[in-house]
């Protein structure tokens, strides 16, 4: 763990080496994708969503870099753990808290877990937060400050900070195969390959037809026979052509997806100023970005390809410029990345939570809540993301592309 911290002279913190790393991945998939922009983000039955040794999915630009780390590298395991998490594997610990050598069924001592001699890691970003109240100096945990009502809430201050932590993958970088083979195994098993979807199967993933067809997202998403998909930040609606014009379901759903990551950029969301980005701008090219990144990473989350969309492809060239001028562009893009992505899987996760009750689901709360112009709840992040006083329109501004 580093601190997130600039130091003097020619020394970078490890937060400023991490997305140096960062930035030369993304710029080394941008130029693979000029030189065929037909391609898909991440290559289809090879790259799944990343997770830790607890089965925790990382999730925004971690899972990003993570999934393109994977694919360079060919790691066909996406489970990826931090030096002390590989240590602790070595060791159990009883109900009084007491350490032990981890040992078999016959009490014998197992082989040590180790990361493989030479094995680099990859960097990590997780942002932690201080809850103060600046009155009292009281300190709350995070997740009892999200508890608390939007009163309750605005007697304290958040402090965000960032943290760097370093990860190895596990099936790759370790001896785990030979030391724990039945635990590799498992992990194994485990990962599961993208969906494939057959030309003309016109279905995705249960979660997202429901949210698509159902119009259970945050804003309507309206399906017109016609040849463009884009969301209108004056109407606050998503306009998409019919399911069948698409070559299948998963291309109707990512092109939809990357419309949704559009939406939650609204005034009434996450405040990215859609209404004041004139069409073709660095501030448009960026907005596309955003919306390509977040439909790959959630694409990839419910196991399908996201290709890029014919109209984002021209702006190819405008993100490599601006990537190569230094990393704070790419650190900007993705902490939106992160908060739109998260936005949409919340929304989607509630929705398969909800069908898993089977005749009993109750829908009504989502499409109440948009009726009436409310936000669902979101992620402090979230909310924080917003700036106090958004941008009045004066002009409508369509951030749209062709159905593929």
């Amino acid at each position: 763990m580093a601190q997130d911290k600039k130091h003097d002279g020619d020394y970078l913190s490890a937060a400023d080496k991490a997305l140096l790393r960062f930035t030369e991945l993304m710029i080394d998939k941008i130029q693979t994708l000029q030189g065929d922009w037909k391609k898909p983000w991440f290559t289809p039955g090879t790259t799944q969503p990343p997770q830790n040794l607890s089965g925790r999915h990382y999730n925004g630009g971690n899972s990003l870099m993570l999934m393109m780390q994977a694919e360079k590298m060919g790691y066909d395991i996406p489970v990826w753990a931090t030096f002390d998490r590989i240590t602790n594997l070595n060791y159990i610990k009883d109900k009084h808290g007491n350490v032990f050598q981890a040992r078999d069924e016959n009490n014998n001592k197992l082989p040590q877990v180790s990361v493989n001699k030479g094995e680099k890691s990859f960097p990590v970003f997780l942002t932690t937060f201080t809850v103060v109240n600046p009155e009292t100096k009281e300190k709350i945990p995070y997740d009892d400050y999200r508890n608390l009502s939007k009163e309750e809430q605005s007697k304290y201050k958040v402090y965000p900070k960032l943290q760097v932590y370093n990860v190895f993958n596990v099936a790759a970088q370790t001896n785990l195969e030979l030391t724990r083979p039945q635990m590799f195994e498992k992990l194994k098993a485990q990962a599961q390959g993208q969906m494939m979807h057959e030309q003309g199967d016109l279905s995705s993933h249960p979660a997202i037809d429901k949210m698509i067809d159902d119009n259970l997202f945050l804003c309507p998403i309206n399906q017109v026979k016609g040849d463009k998909a884009y969301y209108s930040p004056g109407d606050d609606k998503i306009v998409v052509p019919k399911r069948e014009q698409f070559v299948d379901g998963e291309a109707f759903a990512t092109n939809t997806l990357h419309e949704c990551a559009h939406a939650t950029g609204a005034d009434s969301r996450l405040d990215r100023h859609l209404g004041v980005h004139s069409f073709g701008s660095p501030e448009y090219a960026r907005e596309e970005l955003i919306a390509e990144l977040s439909a790959a990473v959630i694409s990839s989350q419910y196991g399908m390809s996201k290709h890029i969309k014919n109209d984002s492809a021209q702006y190819l060239k405008s993100w490599l410029g601006s990537l190569q001028q230094g990393p704070e562009y790419l650190k900007s893009v993705l902490g939106d990345v992160r908060r739109s992505s998260g936005m949409i899987i919340q929304r989607l996760e509630s929705i398969q939570q909800e069908m898993a009750r089977g005749e009993e689901a109750d829908y009504g709360k989502f499409r109440s809540a948009k009726a009436e112009g409310q936000q669902p709840v979101q992620e402090h992040q979230a909310q924080a993301a917003k700036e106090a006083q958004p941008v009045e329109q004066e002009e409508q501004h369509h951030y749209h592309g062709r159905s593929r």
